[in-house]
């Protein structure tokens, strides 16, 4: 199916240009093409050779993407729910439960890796030598992944209070 002729680089040139026009960045172009080049690999016997090779490839590299497109909003929303679930069994003050949602967005919203060695050490218990046989990393994996976790929540902490506290204009404190 794929050979090494010439035309196959302008191919791969086109399949780079339409992924970079879709992601608008270069290394997120080049991954969708990589994962585009390897559906096409897994699925050679689909190609139809009367048919138009770019546009079969140009086709796989769109469905590539928006196939991305569509986990990364089905991940939003997973997140969304389960950062309302836990906010919904806790009954503070308001300003206390904004906090605590926001603090729950936070977290939903980190990488799977940190979302877990922070749930399992600070929310199970464990201690880090259990939480790397969990996880079957090593101890030292589990210690930084925690520590960006725990970094990330406190930048982002940090962020909101910075934006989002009210500012006095045109008077004074005293």
């Amino acid at each position: 199916m794929m050979d090494d002729s010439p035309d196959i680089r302008d191919d791969l040139a086109a399949m780079r240009r339409y992924a970079r026009s879709l992601t608008r960045d270069d290394q997120d172009a080049d991954d969708v093409v990589q994962d585009a080049l390897l559906r096409a690999i897994e699925r050679q016997e689909t190609y139809q050779p009367d048919r138009n090779r770019r546009r079969w490839l140009l086709a796989i590299v769109h469905n590539v993407f928006f196939s991305a497109k569509r986990r990364e909003a089905s991940e939003a929303r997973r997140n969304s729910r389960f950062a309302e679930t836990l906010t919904d069994q806790l009954e503070p003050g308001q300003e206390e439960h904004a906090r605590l949602a926001e603090i729950a967005r936070q977290f939903a919203a980190m990488p799977e890796h940190h979302r877990a060695v922070l749930h399992l050490t600070a929310v199970e218990g464990l201690s880090y030598q259990q939480a790397a046989e969990t996880l079957d990393v090593p101890v030292g994996t589990v210690m930084s992944r925690l520590s960006r976790a725990r970094a990330t929540l406190r930048e982002r902490e940090q962020g909101q209070r910075g934006a989002g506290g009210l500012r006095l204009i045109g008077g004074s404190d005293d």
